[in-house]
């Protein structure tokens, strides 16, 4: 362990909130992965800006994870330091028709928020699996509803240590994508502009959602939710399907019987087995259709 680093962590964090040789199985919602060197968990937006300019300051490789709900972590682990943004980060408060969520705020208890506050326009995302941070940066979308659809303002940091606001047109939002993603930015804070609407017909979307997800998604086994973003003209899963794939395994890693667009840990998957799998359905896709799949989940350390 790099001792001087630590302590200037230390100096920098309470000393709870600076660990080493972390496992990240704990800390990715497909359940792989090996140790990060390190792994800091900032409360506020000023420590957050704080470790990120001592990582910088002395070269130390860094990266930002929510819930890890969209990412496969080698099973080498990762060497640097993994900054989550997630519990110490998540206050949700809301005003006059606007939900304002820290960016580790999960997307499930901001719709909660919501629904008690008789807001209707963010029942799409009230199972995406995810943080405010990362759906604002992937612009996340289920259901035929997307982030761009509410958002109103985004507080970022920027990589020069600057706080700054992003309206909803600077965001540049599309498909699985933003500025945001593009400039490197760190998502802090959203403010998320809904309408009242009907708290009974708010909570019998929400319910008929959460049916639909159990009902179609292999919530019983870890995943990353989809695992490839939609080909334009095509749905993935389909592809996967058509590809005589449904049900397809490596190792301890699967497609999923029950929707072919998710791969699951099935049986004590390591990462090197997610990756091998996603690469084989990505070629036999490509050889029976001749579509190129894209990963949506993204990869941390050396594969």
């Amino acid at each position: 362990m790099n001792r001087d680093f630590f302590e200037e962590l230390i100096r920098t964090l309470e000393e709870g909130r600076v660990r080493t040789d972390e496992s990240m199985k704990q800390h990715t919602t497909f359940r792989t992965g090996g140790k990060a060197d390190f792994f800091v968990t900032p409360g506020t937006k000023e420590e957050l800006r704080d470790v990120v300019e001592v990582c910088k300051k002395r070269r130390m490789p860094y990266y930002i994870i929510g819930n890890g709900s969209n990412l496969l972590v080698s099973d080498t682990g990762y060497r640097g330091v993994i900054i989550q943004i997630y519990r110490e980060m998540s206050e949700i408060t809301a005003d006059k028709g606007c939900i304002t969520a820290q960016a580790g705020a999960l997307l499930s208890k901001v719709a909660c928020r919501a629904y008690e506050e008789g807001l209707a326009g963010f029942e799409f995302a009230s199972g995406i699996p995810g943080t405010v941070g990362g759906a604002c940066m992937m612009n996340a979308g289920a259901y035929g509803g997307e982030m761009k659809d509410v958002l109103s303002s985004v507080l970022v940091l920027t990589p020069e240590g600057e706080f700054r606001t992003l309206s909803a047109e600077e965001l540049e939002l599309g498909y699985r994508t933003s500025v945001i993603a593009r400039k490197n930015y760190i998502v802090l804070e959203a403010v998320i502009a809904l309408d009242y609407g009907d708290r009974d017909q708010v909570r019998a979307r929400m319910e008929e959602l959460r049916e639909k997800r159990i009902s179609k998604q292999p919530l019983e086994f870890p995943s990353a939710g989809s695992t490839f973003k939609r080909p334009e003209g095509y749905f993935a899963g389909k592809l996967i399907e058509d590809a005589g794939l449904r049900g397809f395994r490596v190792g301890g890693a699967q497609v999923s019987e029950k929707h072919c667009g998710f791969v699951i840990n099935r049986d004590h998957a390591s990462s090197a087995e997610i990756m091998e799998l996603m690469r084989k359905v990505s070629e036999r896709v490509e050889e029976h259709s001749g579509v190129a799949l894209t990963p949506e989940v993204r990869r941390l350390g050396e594969f």
